[in-house]
């Protein structure tokens, strides 16, 4: 089992090999871990639970089915 101690020297021996733009990338993805929003719990989305009505759901589907993870090569 790693320690503290030890994961975070593990940590600063990987960034020493790493190249300064490397490093700064770790850096915005740890920043961006520590700033992430802590959410609502489930449990309280619950009360929303059924008041979409289902012809709207059906409609979601299918632009979801439809439009969803199509990739437009003349957009780039």
């Amino acid at each position: 089992m790693m320690t503290l101690t030890t994961l975070e020297q593990e940590i600063l021996t990987q960034l020493h090999h790493l190249a300064l733009a490397q490093q700064r990338e770790v850096l915005a993805f740890v920043r961006t871990l520590t700033t992430m929003p802590v959410g609502i719990p489930g449990k309280e989305l619950l009360a929303f639970a059924g008041t979409i009505e289902y012809h709207d759901l059906a409609m979601l589907q299918q632009a979801i089915e439809s439009d969803c993870a199509k990739v437009n090569l003349d957009e780039w």
